[in-house]
């Protein structure tokens, strides 16, 4: 399993980087203005709709059901319920899609209010969203697909298919003079990068799988049972997007720049995300469902056990960083260009308060794997929706006095309640067991990240006093000492306070 999670976070880790190199570039191009801030609002849409429609609630219904169906009745039977999904799937995402196009004035008024006194601007959003959103069509199908490849433990092409939208969008703006502006470049690199996933996806679920074709449709068990697991997902997938609708709603009522801060903040909060907390859960879900298909709940609950001590082991010195130096790493990776240290600061400022919430954002994946191996996606629903209706009050209070910063704390808070919340429900379950090695291991990465937010935060003052001088690379400079700095102090209280005997246990 630790090898499944080093692919499929390898991958994840390049398409951040490549991911990095793009918003730098995003950054030093189209800068934080209206017409950035129309693009972020026509690339967030498609994106939150597959995260809640495609990444979150449909692989969490359909993994286990397409392992259920697979191991309880074979590869004939697991093709048919593959093709009655692809099918339901497609004809599903066209009727969105034309609809979205149909009614995209109206979906504007709707997800971003704030711009409708900027006719100029609102335009120019709907023009940008058409552009993007047949992107959800084709990343739906990758997800499917990549679904199905997880299955089979073939994980890698899922992992670099993101790449693709980074190397695309790169492209694109390469050539940005070509374009009517800045926005429709990235847009249109939006748009290609969708046919390039696919295209690898498909290749090679092709070659090793065979594609779902379109198939007649009918509610057979298997279909009615993927469809009571899908509708509780959708809703548990929708919380933490729909504190991202909730963001881009509000922060177009902000003043121009908002919707940009938070756009770069989430940016640098998605690295562990991704290349940590979701493919730990990638691997996760699988390995789960399989084991308790066969009956071997112990080892599917010490297959979780594992994950939670690799993400935290991977995820704290993230947190440590984003809260003690936050400004150092905007300043380093985007103040250039278009992009002033004032804009760096305003995401240095949204990145620590997403921060406090980097724990349970990287753990809930592996936290709900418990429950969505058992074909349960009806219980994380009521952790959710609570921290859904937590967070979104928080915005409103808070959006007043702190800007996009109060959002992004929100939603932050509202992930914490989350993941408490799941956790409880797992323990009452019986599906985890609080014992006194979890307590006692909690308590020492907990002293661990005290430590290393307090070395790195030290660190970032005796450089700049004594880099004070340099005209040029200064940031970047000290954000290099302080990886260097993170890593020794990092590992020798991981090695003090855990002992190498865990480690070694931990990768077994």
């Amino acid at each position: 399993m630790l090898g499944r999670i080093f692919t499929v976070g390898g991958y994840t880790l390049l398409s951040r980087l490549t991911g990095f190199a793009r918003d730098i570039m995003l950054a030093a191009i189209l800068g934080a203005g209206p017409v950035a801030d129309a693009f972020f609002v026509a690339f967030r849409l498609p994106n939150h709709f597959r995260a809640i429609f495609a990444e979150g609630a449909f692989n969490a219904a359909f993994v286990p059901a397409y392992a259920h169906v697979q191991g309880g009745k074979g590869e004939t039977s697991a093709k048919l319920f593959s093709d009655r999904v692809f099918t339901l799937l497609f004809l599903s995402q066209v009727v969105l899609l034309a609809l979205a196009w149909l009614f995209m004035p109206q979906l504007m008024t709707l997800l971003a209010p704030g711009f409708t006194h900027d006719d100029a601007q609102r335009n120019l959003a709907i023009a940008l969203t058409r552009i993007t959103f047949p992107y959800l069509l084709l990343i739906t199908l990758v997800t499917l697909y990549g679904g199905m490849l997880n299955v089979m433990h073939r994980y890698a092409s899922a992992a670099a298919a993101s790449i693709f939208l980074n190397i695309s969008m790169m492209a694109t703006l390469a050539i940005a003079a070509f374009f009517p502006t800045v926005g429709h470049a990235a847009a249109w690199g939006v748009l290609v990068s969708g046919f390039l996933q696919y295209f690898l996806l498909a290749g090679d679920l092709a070659t090793h799988g065979g594609l779902p074709r379109f198939a007649p449709l009918k509610l057979d068990e298997d279909i009615r049972a993927f469809f009571r697991a899908l509708g509780p997902a959708t809703l548990g997938s929708m919380g933490t997007q729909v504190a991202m609708f909730a963001d881009t709603i509000i922060a177009t009522f902000l003043p121009a720049g908002a919707l940009s801060a938070l756009y770069y903040a989430d940016r640098l909060n998605q690295l562990p995300i991704g290349v940590i907390g979701i493919a730990v859960g990638t691997v996760l879900l699988p390995e789960m469902s399989r084991r308790i298909t066969a009956h071997d709940h112990e080892g599917a609950m010490q297959a979780q056990r594992r994950a939670f001590d690799f993400t935290l082991l991977s995820g704290v010195p993230f947190v440590a960083a984003f809260l003690a130096v936050p400004d150092v790493i905007t300043r380093a990776m985007f103040a250039r260009g278009a992009f002033t240290k004032t804009d760096a600061a305003a995401a240095g400022a949204t990145l620590a308060a997403y921060a406090v919430g980097l724990i349970p954002f990287v753990l809930i994946r592996s936290a709900v794997a418990t429950f969505y191996a058992r074909k349960d996606t009806a219980t994380p629903v009521k952790a959710s929706l609570t921290g859904i209706g937590v967070n979104v009050a928080l915005k409103l209070l808070l959006m007043g006095p702190l800007a996009q910063v109060g959002l992004a704390l929100a939603t932050a808070i509202g992930a914490w309640i989350n993941l408490l919340l799941v956790l409880g429900f797992a323990v009452r379950a019986g599906y985890l067991e609080l014992n006194r090695a979890l307590v006692q291991s909690l308590l020492r990465f907990a002293s661990t990240g005290v430590l290393l937010a307090a070395a790195l935060w030290l660190t970032a003052r005796f450089a700049a006093a004594h880099l004070s001088g340099l005209t040029a690379f200064r940031d970047e400079i000290v954000l290099l000492i302080l990886v260097l700095v993170g890593a020794v102090i990092y590992a020798g209280s991981i090695l003090l306070l855990f002992g190498p005997r865990w480690l070694k246990t931990l990768v077994r």
